[in-house]
């Protein structure tokens, strides 16, 4: 598929209700948007493939929407620093930074160095970004032992305070997945849980509390990465 067409078929399920229906109920706030659910989206990247130079085209586009799809036909192992650097900085919502965390940045071989670097950045989005990656780089990542992600719990208990909703929510969320890779890393978890649990922050206190909801289930749902290890 070409750029033109690709462009075409966008503008033609423009539906502007869709953008009023998104912020209103998802919080989707975005600029240039066409009105396009996610998965008529995946559909779409499906359709296309993997297509790098159709990918930065539809990026620089401006199109809310095809900013998107970007994330989702772009190689992984062709991101540079510099594109996630450019893109980063554009991300508005958390459907667009969440498209590309976790489909793109979380399988690059650079999602280690941008979970270190980013979570202490400033902006929400940005931030937000450091800790998606960091949530999806746990199942991504089926192989490392536990002293990949051991250290990412300094990082959740540093960042625990903030109180931005998206952000709070990307930490909890970083939290039970490390929480769910394995049975060493669920009992670190909890224990890291309550050390939050005691902060007087109530962004701290509501990401403790859900994460513990989770990660003290009795039937809890593991993934026993890595399963040479955890499942034999």
């Amino acid at each position: 598929m070409t750029y033109k067409e690709t462009i075409e078929l966008l503008y033609a399920l423009q539906n502007p209700e869709k953008v009023v229906f998104k912020e209103r109920k998802f919080g989707i706030v975005s600029n240039n948007s066409l009105g396009i659910y996610h998965s008529e989206l995946k559909k779409i990247a499906k359709e296309i493939g993997k297509d790098n130079e159709l990918a930065l085209q539809l990026f620089d586009s401006g199109i809310y929407e095809a900013r998107i799809l970007c994330s989702k036909i772009f190689k992984p192992k062709d991101v540079t620093v510099d594109l996630m650097e450019k893109w980063v900085k554009t991300f508005e919502n958390w459907e667009v930074c969440d498209s590309f965390s976790m489909g793109l940045f979380a399988k690059s071989e650079f999602a280690l160095e941008k979970i270190l670097e980013w979570t202490k950045r400033k902006p929400e989005f940005e931030k937000r970004a450091g800790f998606t990656i960091m949530a999806s780089y746990c199942m991504a990542d089926k192989l490392s032992d536990n002293s990949i992600f051991e250290p990412f719990f300094p990082i959740i208990k540093r960042e625990a305070n903030d109180e931005r909703i998206y952000v709070k929510k990307a930490v909890n969320w970083a939290l039970r997945n490390i929480g769910k890779r394995n049975t060493d890393l669920n009992k670190k978890a909890i224990l890291v849980t309550q050390e939050i649990l005691e902060t007087k922050s109530p962004a701290a206190i509501w990401i403790a509390k859900n994460a513990l909801n989770e990660l003290e289930k009795d039937h809890i749902r593991m993934s026993d990465y890595p399963r040479t290890i955890y499942r034999r």
